[in-house]
C-alpha cells in the first residue's frame, strides 16, 4: 500500500535537506543530484545534440541549473548559460557548482532565447516570497515570449512554494522537476497553472528526513483514508451503518436537502431521514422513496427528533435560509453531541459571528465546508484567520478555532483539521461548478462520518469521491447525476 504523498512548503524542505546533510551527505553532493534529475529530464524533451539555454539565479536553484547544464553540455548538447547576477556573487555550493562551467557566461538579459529547443528555468525555484522585479521579471518575461517549451526546476520562477501566489510574474513551464516532496504550490491555485507536468525525483532525501521536517500537509488521495473506509460485514444491518438526518427548507427549498440525503445514503450509510418542515412534507413525500421523511418544526422539532439516538450524523445547512432559526438548528445540533456537517446556510446565519460557534463543536466531530465567499463572512473580524496568503494555513487556524474540520471548497480544495493535519485535493474537476454540488458534498461526509470514519479522513475522502464522480460524467453534469455515480466510485476505490 502506497503512503500518503507529503507536501512540504520551502521552509520545511530546508529541514529535510538539514536532515541529511547531518547524517553525513554533503549538500553539494544533494545538489548534483538534483541538477542530473534536471538533465534527465531535458534530454527527454529534446532531440540529442539540441541547443538548450540554461537561466540560474544565484540561489540553490541556480546551483541546480548549473549542474543541468554541465551535464548536458558533457553529453553533447549545444548549451548556453545565463546567469542572473555576477558568477562570483554565488555563495555555498552554488559557489561550488559555478566554478565547475568550462565555458563563458551571459547576464541572463543578454541570453539568446530565439534559437533554443528548450529553456531551463532555474532563477528561483520555490523558496521565493518576494515580488520579482527589474532583470529577473524582464527575464521571466522574455522566457514566456520565446515560444518553446520550458524546464522548470522545482518550481516555475515567480511561483511562491507555500502558497502558489504568483509573485508578480510566474514561468510558464511545459514541465517541473522538484526535488524528494512536491510543494503547496504544486497544488495551490494558481501556481498548479503554471507548472505543466511534475516529476519528483529521488536526490537522497529518505521518508525519516522527510518526517524531520516536521510537514503535515498532504496531496489528498486515496492513500491518506482508504483503508478507513468502511466495508459492510455479513452481519452488518442498517443501523450499524449509521443514520443520517438532513434537515430540509421550506417548500420552495427542498431541493438541497434531498441532494444530500441521496449522496448520504449512496456512499454507504444505512438509514437516511430528511427532517422537513410541516408546509414541505408534501414535496418531499412527493421525491422521496428510500429516503425516511419526519416532520420538523423548527429548532424545538429537531431537538425532538434527536432524541431518537440511532441517529448519529446530521447535516444542516443547505437551502434553510440566512435566519436567526436557522443559527438556533445550529445550536441544537451542536448540542445532541452528534457527528455534524455544516454548510451554506448554517455559515452565513453566523456572518461574523464565528466566536459564537467556537465552544460549540468541542463535544463531537464536526465539518464545515464552505466556499471561499462563505469562509470571508463567516470569520469577518477574525484577521489572525483571514489574512494569510497560504489556503491551507487559513484553514488550519480555523479548524483550531472552531475545533472542527475545515473544508475550503475550490478547484484547489483544502482539508484541514483542529490538530494541524491538511490535506489538497488534486483532482478537482470544474464540471463541479453546478448548483446543488456542495448539497452532495455534504451528504457524502455526513453518509462516511455515519460510519464511524474520523471526521478529518470522512471529509477527505468525500471530497476526492466528490470529484472523481464529477470527472467520471463530465460534460453535462448536474448535481442530481452525482450520487448515482458513487457506486462505481466505491467499486474501483473498495476492488468490490
Amino acid at each position: 500500500m502506497n503512503a500518503p504523498e507529503l507536501l512540504l512548503t520551502p521552509r520545511e524542505m530546508r529541514k529535510a535537506d538539514a536532515s541529511v546533510i547531518r547524517s553525513g551527505t554533503p549538500g553539494v553532493t544533494l545538489m548534483q543530484n538534483a541538477g542530473a534529475a534536471v538533465a534527465d529530464a531535458a534530454r527527454e524533451m529534446v532531440s540529442p545534440g539540441a541547443r538548450i539555454v540554461v537561466l540560474a539565479g544565484p540561489g540553490q536553484n541556480g546551483g541546480d541549473g548549473i549542474v543541468a547544464a554541465t551535464r548536458l553540455r558533457e553529453q553533447g548538447y549545444r548549451v548556453s548559460l545565463g546567469l542572473l547576477g555576477k558568477r562570483e556573487a554565488f555563495s555555498g555550493d552554488a559557489a561550488l557548482v559555478a566554478r565547475e562551467w568550462p565555458s563563458d557566461v551571459v547576464a541572463v538579459d543578454g541570453a539568446n532565447l530565439a534559437p533554443a529547443e528548450l529553456v531551463i528555468d532555474a532563477l528561483f525555484g520555490g523558496g521565493l516570497s518576494r515580488e520579482i522585479e527589474g532583470a529577473a521579471r524582464a527575464a521571466i518575461d522574455r522566457i514566456n515570449m520565446s515560444g518553446g517549451p520550458v524546464l522548470a526546476v522545482d518550481l516555475p520562477s515567480g511561483i511562491d512554494g507555500e502558497t502558489g501566489a504568483v509573485r508578480g510574474i510566474a514561468v510558464r513551464a511545459a514541465r517541473t522537476v522538484t526535488f524528494a516532496a512536491r510543494k503547496p504550490g504544486h497544488y495551490l491555485l494558481p501556481g498548479r497553472t503554471f507548472c505543466g507536468d511534475v516529476t519528483v525525483a529521488d536526490i537522497g532525501v529518505g521518508s525519516s528526513d522527510l518526517q524531520a521536517s516536521g510537514g503535515r500537509t498532504y496531496v489528498n488521495a486515496p492513500a491518506l483514508w482508504r483503508e478507513a473506509i468502511p466495508r459492510p460485514g455479513p452481519s452488518s444491518h442498517k443501523y450499524e451503518r449509521g443514520h443520517v438526518l438532513v434537515a430540509s427548507g421550506g417548500a420552495t427549498r427542498t431541493g438541497a436537502a434531498r441532494l444530500a440525503a441521496r449522496a448520504a445514503l449512496r456512499i454507504g450509510a444505512g438509514v437516511v431521514t430528511v427532517a422537513s418542515p410541516p408546509e414541505a412534507l408534501g414535496v418531499n413525500a412527493a421525491q422521496l422513496t428510500a429516503i425516511m421523511l419526519r416532520g420538523c418544526d423548527g429548532p424545538e422539532g429537531l431537538h425532538a427528533i434527536l432524541a431518537d439516538e440511532r441517529l448519529n450524523a446530521l447535516v444542516v445547512g443547505p437551502a434553510l435560509g440566512v435566519t436567526a432559526v436557522t443559527r438556533a438548528m445550529v445550536a441544537v445540533a451542536a448540542q445532541a453531541r452528534r457527528r455534524l456537517v455544516l454548510d451554506a446556510d448554517a455559515l452565513t446565519s453566523f456572518e461574523g459571528l464565528a466566536s459564537e460557534l467556537h465552544q460549540g463543536f468541542r463535544s463531537a466531530p464536526t465539518v464545515i465546508t464552505p466556499h471561499d465567499g462563505e469562509f470571508t463572512r463567516l470569520f469577518k473580524g477574525h484577521p489572525d484567520i483571514l489574512d494569510p496568503s497560504s489556503k491551507v494555513e487559513r484553514a488550519r487556524r480555523a479548524a483550531a478555532y472552531l475545533s472542527a474540520v475545515a473544508v475550503l471548497k475550490g478547484a484547489d480544495t483544502v482539508i484541514a483539521a483542529p490538530d494541524g493535519r491538511a490535506a489538497i485535493n488534486a483532482n478537482g474537476t470544474p464540471y463541479l461548478g453546478t448548483a446543488g454540488s456542495g448539497d452532495v458534498l455534504c451528504g457524502i461526509i455526513a453518509g462516511l462520518m455515519a460510519q464511524h470514519l474520523p471526521a478529518f479522513e470522512a471529509a477527505a475522502a468525500a471530497v476526492w469521491i466528490h470529484a472523481e464522480a464529477g470527472a467520471a460524467f463530465g460534460a453535462g453534469l448536474i448535481s442530481e447525476d452525482l450520487p448515482e455515480l458513487i457506486p462505481e466510485v466505491l467499486q474501483g476505490l473498495l476492488g468490490a
